[in-house]
């Protein structure tokens, strides 16, 4: 099986129309989300976090295994930035299993995350996982820990995708990675959500945050997703029914016209959704696998019901206690109270929500292997539909 090599300019083009268009936001389409937005309304609000993207694009019509069409990529998160080793304290849940997040068994008994959380498709897991063992020996990181245990994630692009093509290289999995950054975070068909549909619409990646009130702590709450899960007639924006008020614009194979005819061909409830919660609030690796579980909250407030056949996997790590991990005495940490903890869950819940509306508002309609396309979902219709409900904001 031979790989296509995908021209760099090709990717760069891309990435940089990506950026140029700077789709509009749920809060730009009146969106009443609740909760205050850090600056940016990203995960990089939290101090510290950096977010690179790879994205592969080539390629139209019939698909052939090995060639083509190519809709995916990775996507990486540090969180105290590419050239940290300090490790963070972690928690990770799984609402729906059917999917793979590595190195969870050792952030579940070490209460630690090192390194990046990486997200990709279902088939390049391995690869990449290998690409970032090789990237912390290549520079250098291998002097504290005698082995690495990388965190990467999927969600199945085999829609819009060649998966079984292995289209992502090592290199790719570095280029993420070399190109994380603070800032603004593109959203939607990017990196490890190239490919993905969410709601029967098309998804990918997504980012919010929310800022506490000074009474609270402060504090700042971070969230990315990469979503590919959802049946069409459960989601709900606001509260409004959206998915059973823009019925029509199904994925669908030539002639779509518009989505209102042809062959619908993706099953409805197959897909999956991973979720990175972010904060500087100091929670150590109990309280930050409540603050996971709570992610799944948020993806039900949309709709989404953890169906059978898709893996909804989350992981939440804090920036605070900085190098805890390399105190080989008694390590001094600090925590929230307990008592303290509910306004992170609120925050957690909100930017999640947020952050899957952002994702399927960035993702354009795309069309990919063997002439399927995907709609986006369409901001005028969705403007309409809440104000239908009285729900638009100003």
């Amino acid at each position: 099986m031979t790989h296509t090599h995908i021209p760099l300019a090709f990717l760069m083009l891309a990435a940089t129309a990506s950026a140029a268009q700077r789709p509009e936001r749920g809060r730009d389409v009146g969106i009443p989300f609740e909760g205050t937005a850090g600056p940016l309304n990203a995960i990089t609000d939290v101090g510290g976090v950096e977010v690179g993207h790879r994205t592969l694009l080539a390629g139209s019509g019939k698909l052939i295994v090995g060639k083509g069409p190519v809709r995916t990529g990775v996507t990486a998160i540090f969180p105290r930035g590419r050239d940290s080793d300090d490790p963070v304290f972690a928690g990770w849940f799984t609402m729906n299993g059917n999917g793979e997040m590595t190195g969870t068994t050792w952030v579940e008994e070490s209460g630690f995350l090192s390194g990046p959380v990486m997200i990709t498709n279902t088939h390049s897991v391995g690869v990449v996982r290998d690409a970032v063992i090789e990237w912390v020996v290549r520079r250098g990181r291998m002097l504290h820990d005698e082995w690495s245990l990388p965190v990467v994630a999927e969600t199945w692009d085999g829609e819009l995708n060649d998966i079984n093509g292995f289209h992502v290289t090592k290199q790719d999995a570095w280029a993420a990675m070399d190109s994380a950054g603070g800032g603004r975070v593109a959203e939607g068909s990017v990196g490890g959500g190239t490919g993905m549909i969410c709601n029967q619409f098309k998804g990918g990646i997504g980012t919010a945050s929310r800022r506490l009130d000074p009474q609270d702590g402060g504090y700042t709450v971070g969230v990315l997703v990469q979503c590919n899960y959802g049946r069409r007639r459960y989601l709900r924006i606001a509260g409004v029914p959206v998915g059973q008020e823009i019925s029509d614009l199904v994925p669908c194979r030539a002639p779509c016209a518009g989505g209102r005819s042809g062959r619908a061909v993706v099953p409805a409830d197959v897909g999956s959704i991973i979720i990175v919660v972010a904060t500087d609030a100091p929670l150590v690796p109990h309280q930050l696998k409540r603050v996971a579980r709570r992610a799944g909250l948020g993806v039900g407030r949309l709709g989404g019901v953890a169906s059978n056949s898709s893996g909804d996997i989350f992981i939440a790590f804090s920036t605070a206690n900085a190098r805890a991990s390399r105190d080989s005495g008694l390590a001094q940490v600090s925590m929230v109270s307990n008592e303290q903890i509910t306004p992170l869950f609120e925050a957690t819940v909100q930017a999640t929500e947020e952050a899957i509306v952002n994702a399927m508002l960035a993702a354009q309609t795309m069309t990919g292997a063997d002439d399927l396309t995907v709609y986006g979902l369409p901001h005028d219709r969705l403007r309409a539909v809440l104000r239908k409900y009285n729900r638009l904001g100003p």
